[in-house]
């Protein structure tokens, strides 16, 4: 058996050791591409670190580029921006994840957003797995209008703390 799929037989270890919690919670990752309609690039990347951060997870860092990572966070985890500017999501890790607004969590007259194209939490929630999945090296991109902070979340790994935080300025 090969190296490579280690973390498979690992997962199905789980689901049939009868952990339905922790199966659950390691839905949607699996490194199977899917396909993302909503990236509005074509996601090849370069792999470098975000624009204008200096690393660090440290609240309200200045950039326009979030990583999505195999350690299930978003890096930064808060950001903050001026109103206009487009946010990059990118997926540094083989683990898909999804991009996801807490739709009573978004200033009042924002546009809702969540990778899939989705314009309600409800229809993100149950789109995914089929939509909205960003795999290893995709990338999806919101533009932000409103001033306001913007809470958002990856569906399959909420339960992990993989949450993040947007602050339009």
């Amino acid at each position: 058996m090969t190296r490579e799929s280690t973390r498979r037989n690992w997962l199905k270890t789980l689901g049939l050791a009868g952990s339905a919690t922790v199966a659950v919670s390691l839905a949607g990752c699996s490194s199977q591409a899917t396909d993302n309609d909503d990236t509005e690039n074509n996601g090849g990347g370069d792999g470098s670190s975000p624009t204008d951060s200096n690393g660090g997870g440290g609240g309200g860092t200045q950039t326009d580029t979030v990583e999505m990572t195999d350690e299930l966070t978003f890096a930064p985890k808060e950001i903050q921006v001026a109103a206009g500017t487009t946010v990059t999501w990118e997926n540094v890790g083989s683990v898909g994840h999804t991009i996801t607004a807490y739709e009573d969590k978004i200033p009042d007259g924002a546009t809702y957003f969540a990778s899939g194209g989705f314009d309600s939490e409800q229809a993100a929630k149950d789109g995914y797995p089929d939509e909205g999945n960003v795999t290893e090296g995709g990338t999806y991109e919101h533009t932000f209008e409103t001033k306001g902070t913007y809470e958002y979340y990856c569906i399959p790994h909420e339960m992990n703390a993989m949450v993040g935080t947007v602050e339009v300025v």
